[in-house]
């Protein structure tokens, strides 16, 4: 992926091509486990049909073993519906090296590049982006983007979008929180910073001499990884 954006053509075929494609994240915030980004491309009647079987904002299912179960079952409706789709989970190690230099922004934005590249997306499509700030640069590149805050809530290419992203986002946890119930129970929390996830990396630097597991983002502060202050944890300006 590379940092610049070529300039969308400014000739007068403006056309739309294609359906509507929709782009959101999952995971952004957490201090455990890789961020997914999600593009999913609809036709009307994709849309419809989505929309009939409550395709929404992934957020709006919860979080427990039901959610998960029923935002899978969704994706696989999603998956099967679309004209095309793609999923990038960004690992833990890219998402330290960007945040480390103040560029997790810029790295969402190459990212669903690579992604619209990736689905074959043309510079007339219409795309729109979950988050207003984040993705308008990209206009540069897709004249037709619409870049939108709560976008999963108001269009059902960005909701498909979100829930592909975020059932990656729960397999991968999912792996991360399998790999460690044999030595410190089940993992709970998501990967955010709350009880669960406190616990849990409170009992493995315990056991660790201090040191944290490798699934943990560096770039998100000791206080934040540890959740083991005195004080509570000071919320993130992250998503």
């Amino acid at each position: 992926m590379t940092s610049g954006f070529v300039a969308a053509p400014s000739a007068a075929n403006q056309i739309p091509v294609g359906g509507t494609y929709g782009v959101d994240e999952a995971g952004r915030g957490p201090v455990l486990g890789p961020m997914a980004i999600a593009v999913v491309e609809l036709d009307s009647r994709s849309e419809c049909f989505l929309r009939s079987l409550g395709v929404a904002d992934s957020k709006r299912f919860g979080s427990g073993a039901k959610a998960q179960a029923h935002r899978a079952r969704l994706s696989g409706e999603i998956r099967s519906s679309a004209s095309s789709h793609s999923v990038e989970l960004v690992s833990v190690e890219t998402v330290d090296r960007y945040t480390f230099r103040g560029l997790l922004n810029q790295l969402e934005r190459e990212t669903v590049l690579a992604l619209l590249q990736r689905v074959g997306a043309d510079h007339r499509a219409h795309i729109i982006c979950d988050g207003a700030r984040m993705f308008s640069p990209l206009r540069e590149r897709y004249a037709r983007l619409l870049a939108v805050d709560k976008g999963e809530s108001f269009h059902i290419a960005v909701a498909a979008a979100s829930i592909l992203a975020k059932t990656a986002r729960d397999l991968a946890f999912n792996a991360i929180a399998t790999r460690y119930e044999a030595d410190f129970g089940p993992v709970r929390g998501g990967g955010y910073v709350n009880a669960g996830t406190r616990e849990f990396l409170a009992r493995y630097a315990e056991r660790h001499d201090g040191a944290l597991p490798p699934e943990v983002r560096r770039s998100w502060g000791a206080a934040k990884r540890r959740g083991v202050a005195a004080q509570p944890v000071e919320r993130s300006p992250l998503r």
